[in-house]
């Protein structure tokens, strides 16, 4: 009886650590998606800031060339991309009027994080993840999500996406 018990305590704890890596094995393939896809999008960015410089168009129409595309653009079945100002000002959410143009640097997440900030404070610092609660588009509960941010300098913006967990 003693070496089944063991051996049931030793198999459950191999499944609950199997099942956690596998865990955190996704969530680490997720970090490098979120990542990978706003390199991406500040490519898009970069290579409009290109045509700006060049002369073929000006700021204000390379930031809204910018925007728009931003604002359209996807990734697998939900993924979407936001860009706020340095100062706060969100200029692309997923088509939100009711949030594009407003400054959300004292919006809180419902633990009282103020995301925005930390979204701003990882991109002057290169780049990074944060953790926070935001409601899904269409929902009005607030559920964990983790994102990542770059900041884009030619335009004074902070890019985003993320992931619910």
């Amino acid at each position: 009886m003693v070496i089944f018990l063991a051996f049931m305590s030793i198999m459950f704890l191999h499944q609950t650590a199997f099942c956690q890596s596998k865990t955190e094995g996704k969530l680490a393939a997720w970090d490098l998606i979120i990542k990978i896809e706003v390199e991406t999008a500040i490519s898009l960015l970069q290579a409009i800031s290109e045509k700006q410089k060049k002369g073929e168009m000006t700021m204000e129409q390379a930031k809204k060339l910018g925007s728009d595309l931003l604002r359209e653009l996807r990734y697998g079945a939900d993924g979407y991309f936001w860009a706020d100002t340095e100062e706060g000002v969100n200029l692309v959410l997923y088509g939100r009027k009711d949030v594009e143009g407003r400054n959300r640097l004292e919006d809180r997440d419902r633990k009282g994080n103020f995301y925005v900030k930390e979204f701003i404070g990882k991109a002057k610092a290169g780049g990074g993840y944060v953790e926070y609660w935001f409601s899904k588009r269409g929902e009005s509960t607030a559920q964990p999500k983790r994102s990542y941010v770059l900041p884009f300098k030619p335009f004074g913006w902070v890019v985003g996406t993320g992931y619910y967990r």
